[in-house]
């Protein structure tokens, strides 16, 4: 077995709650060797989330795996100067504070690059480091409405909806900052030198919202919400509900698959309105919808099984993990859960999504407690243990 993509890689996280955590999951699944830095009063708010008798959160726990915990008071000097002895050691360093923060602490990407030239430094925020909301308090639900994203949820006629999927976070604050820091680590391989990666999360939600942007810079219209050819408009693209009350999707613009769902519900007539607008889309959704009422979700899915249409039954969470897809693909582990009070269980983690050649996806070390591994990572800088001791005493660390 290969070392892991990522092994060798250190990185030095500073953020905390969604974004960049689960940003820095993916790196650390990947073998990257994370440290989690933490502040010793307050830390990340994601411990406690679930409440005192369930702490650590088991979101804590599933967004901080395999990473290794360090406690660190980045306003004092001495704090300083032990994430300096941090960073000479690094190849990242990933940030979500509030724009100007991490400059007003010292430790911001130019002194960073003083001491390591090499350095990656990624600094996740709502709005990006420069414009006029900057400094603007916000989360996930913000950037999509000021990105235009929000705006097209729901259906047709009715308000916009709240998705339960953190789009500007995971999007822009998690992938798109994975992406630029690989990418800048890349670079750095070649050249030694590191990289600045500021991510706005509301920039990244904006550009990722891409058919109905495609089609305002095209037309300088946007179709409301609901109504856009994958929003509802189309006869072929759309979820149609149940006898039973469930949900059938079809997801069939391409010729073939249209063609093969209406032959396969015996209604051939319907074959032409596959790209229908209008009162003829209107009419051919209406006969659609019809055909799907008639029956209910478990005569679907068995009436549509092996015909190449594009169809798939909306099912819950609890039904997806139980799917066979998913279980085939392994996207599920059982691990063990340790509570702050002591008690311990069971829990189910998500797996890491990608399935790379020579590297097999594990839980190699369960999130750490609060500071874990901060003597053990100062040790390996070369602290000695009275020297740590008095760190500890003073409340560095």
């Amino acid at each position: 077995m290969r070392s892991k993509p990522l092994s060798g890689i250190r990185i030095i996280d500073l953020t905390r709650l969604l974004p960049g955590p689960m940003c820095t999951l993916h790196l650390a699944d990947m073998g990257a060797d994370v440290i989690k830095v933490e502040d010793p009063k307050v830390g990340d708010y994601a411990r406690d989330s679930a409440g005192p008798e369930r702490t650590p959160s088991a979101y804590f726990l599933c967004a901080n795996r395999n990473k290794r915990g360090f406690q660190l008071n980045l306003a004092s000097p001495e704090g300083k100067a032990v994430f300096f002895d941090l960073v000479r050691e690094a190849h990242v360093v990933v940030e979500s504070y509030r724009p100007g923060v991490v400059d007003r602490l010292g430790i911001g990407y130019e002194a960073v690059k003083a001491i390591n030239p090499g350095v990656v430094y990624c600094s996740i925020t709502g709005y990006g480091q420069t414009g006029p909301y900057r400094n603007r308090a916000g989360h996930d639900l913000n950037y999509c409405a000021y990105s235009g994203i929000t705006d097209q949820i729901g259906l047709a006629g009715g308000p916009p909806a709240i998705p339960n999927i953190q789009f500007a976070d995971l999007a822009g604050g998690t992938l798109s900052a994975a992406m630029g820091i690989l990418a800048a680590l890349v670079e750095a391989g070649h050249t030694g030198q590191g990289r600045y990666i500021d991510v706005s999360m509301a920039d990244c939600a904006l550009v990722n919202g891409i058919v109905p942007l495609i089609g305002y810079l095209e037309s300088g219209r946007v179709a409301p919400r609901g109504t856009d050819v994958l929003s509802g408009a189309l006869p072929c693209y759309g979820v149609y509900e149940t006898a039973d009350g469930r949900h059938m999707t079809i997801a069939a613009p391409e010729e073939k698959f249209w063609k093969a769902f209406c032959e396969a519900v015996e209604r051939p007539d319907l074959i032409p309105a596959r790209m229908a607008l209008g009162r003829e889309g209107k009419e051919a959704r209406e006969q659609v919808a019809a055909l799907f009422r008639a029956h209910p979700l478990r005569w679907w899915e068995e009436k549509l099984h092996g015909v190449d249409c594009c169809a798939a039954p909306v099912l819950t969470l609890e039904e997806a993990m139980e799917d066979e897809q998913f279980a085939a693909r392994n996207m599920f582990v059982e691990t063990e859960r340790r509570f702050d009070s002591g008690e311990t269980g069971e829990m189910t983690q998500f797996a890491f999504p990608l399935k790379i050649s020579g590297f097999e996806f594990e839980i190699a070390r369960q999130a750490p407690q609060r500071g874990q591994h901060t003597r053990e990572i100062l040790s390996e800088l070369g602290y000695g243990d009275e020297r740590i001791d008095a760190l500890a005493r003073e409340g560095v660390i």
